[in-house]
């Protein structure tokens, strides 16, 4: 289990990226989501924030569809 966030800030392809706590490219502006075992998971309690999301590359990579 992990704790996983989602980036406020959107990337210049308009999608907000979750991160896992810890993750290389973690967000300073985030929004905390929750304590998940996958990124599935994460992904679908951020999709109740903001519609457009992708999993980040490098700790989500399952969840990265773009």
């Amino acid at each position: 289990m992990d704790h996983y966030y989602v980036n406020n800030i959107a990337q210049s392809t308009g999608e907000h990226e979750v991160h896992k706590e810890g993750c290389t490219y973690f967000p300073s502006n985030r929004k905390y989501l929750g304590y998940f075992s996958n990124c599935q998971e994460a992904i679908q309690k951020a999709k109740t924030i903001y519609s457009n999301i992708d999993g980040c590359y490098t700790c989500s990579r399952p969840c990265h569809t773009r």
